[in-house]
């Protein structure tokens, strides 16, 4: 009779908790950054004694290559390894970004925004992959989400208190406190990656073997990979194109104050962390094929709340709503997009980050046009109801692929 013991299930893989919070700050550090410029711009105005529109290059510049270098961040993060190159961008963010507070000039201040976009850009994409690798697929919307908090936070935080920070300590110390925060996010990673060996992996050896065409070749092949990027294109497109304007329809209507616009629109990022406070009960209650849909019902009664609303204060919680419900659908769309191609993970993850950027740049622009010749009503009632439908559609093809057993 042998005394040898059955083989002892696996056990389950662990999230790395510690890792995903230090890229949590780099993505605080990213998207705080890009956002405060919107705040900061008079005061940089004044400051180089121009006008506002003149000093929107700087805006320019940075969308310039933040939405270009997608193009390349997924299959270098593929073939270096995913962690390691959120880390290295974070070290020259961090440079770059105090380089924007020491600029001397307006045409300075353009270029190295230009250089921030070509790195910050990196680190948001390529940790979601990286998340991908790391995580079970059972667990993984819900560790999205929580990811999301941190970036969410930094939306905030550039927002709220960009101008706020600009007015107490001048819109240059903005940005070297910035460049500080990436520096200690860019201290963290760096820590990580000397004691922890799984970050140090690179990316499958499948990928060392194609080139870059073969990887966005695997993923533009896939069918379900394609919808989930014309699903991201157009929600960007409905969901900015709508919501860049609800501060100017605030102060069109109501005539509010700068700073009440700031408060109203950083509502968004509150939506937002109500999601990620709540997202395993719903994705629980819901399932995928629920948020997308629920989640569209959210937002189109939001702006139906902000076309007829009759006083300001209804605002903020509208876009609270609209936060709510973009995270819904959106968190879905990213755990999905983290899925569609393991095989090339980061290559499929940056395209999914570029469809999302040329659509929220198109609906603005669009919108721009409408929301100048007809108002506001058209451009809120488009984007609420156009998100309903694709929530509608985009459920509808999850179902039927959850039916096929994929």
């Amino acid at each position: 009779m042998s005394s040898a013991l059955p083989p002892a299930n696996p056990l389950p893989r662990q999230t790395p908790v510690r890792s995903i919070i230090l890229l949590a700050a780099a993505g605080f550090a990213s998207q705080a950054q890009v956002r405060v410029t919107d705040s900061l711009l008079p005061q940089i105005a004044s400051d180089f004694q121009t006008t506002v529109g003149v000093a929107a290059m700087v805006l320019t510049a940075y969308a310039l290559t933040h939405g270009s270098i997608q193009f390349v961040v997924g299959p270098m993060a593929d073939r270096f390894g995913k962690y390691r190159t959120v880390a290295i961008a974070s070290v020259l963010a961090a440079v770059l970004v105090s380089l924007c507070g020491a600029a001397a000039s307006l045409p300075q201040l353009a270029l190295a925004r230009l250089a921030t976009g070509a790195v910050a850009g990196w680190v948001i994409p390529v940790s979601m992959a990286y998340l991908g690798d790391v995580t079970p697929a059972e667990r993984l919307q819900p560790i999205l989400a929580r990811y999301a908090s941190g970036y969410i936070l930094g939306q905030l935080f550039g927002q709220a208190m960009g101008g706020v920070l600009g007015d107490l300590f001048g819109w240059r110390n903005v940005f070297f406190t910035l460049g500080g925060m990436f520096a200690l996010a860019a201290a963290g990673l760096i820590f990580e990656l000397i004691i922890n060996p799984k970050t140090r992996e690179r990316g499958r050896e499948a990928s060392d073997r194609r080139g870059f065409a073969a990887d966005y070749a695997a993923v533009l092949s896939n069918p379900f990979a394609r919808v989930i990027l014309i699903t991201g294109f157009i929600e960007a497109a409905l969901a900015w194109g709508a919501f860049a304007y609800i501060g100017a329809d605030l102060h069109v209507r109501f005539g509010l104050s700068l700073t009440l616009i700031g408060l109203t629109v950083a509502c968004f990022g509150v939506g937002g962390l109500v999601y990620a406070g709540l997202v395993r009960q719903l994705v629980y209650r819901l399932g995928q094929t629920g948020l997308p849909v629920i989640g569209g019902f959210l937002i189109t009664a939001a702006y139906l709340v902000l076309t007829f609303r009759r006083a300001w204060w209804a605002a903020p919680i509208a876009v609270t709503a609209i936060g709510l419900g973009f995270y819904m659908f959106h968190n879905t769309l990213q755990t999905n997009a983290t899925q569609m191609t393991p095989e090339a993970r980061g290559t499929a993850v940056a395209i999914f980050s570029s469809a999302l950027y040329l659509g929220q740049t198109l609906g603005v622009a669009i919108n721009g046009i409408v929301f100048d010749r007809f108002g506001a009503v058209p451009v809120f009632v488009t984007g609420g109801a156009g998100l309903l439908a694709l929530g509608l559609w985009f459920a509808r093809a999850l179902r039927q692929r959850q039916d096929k057993g994929i």
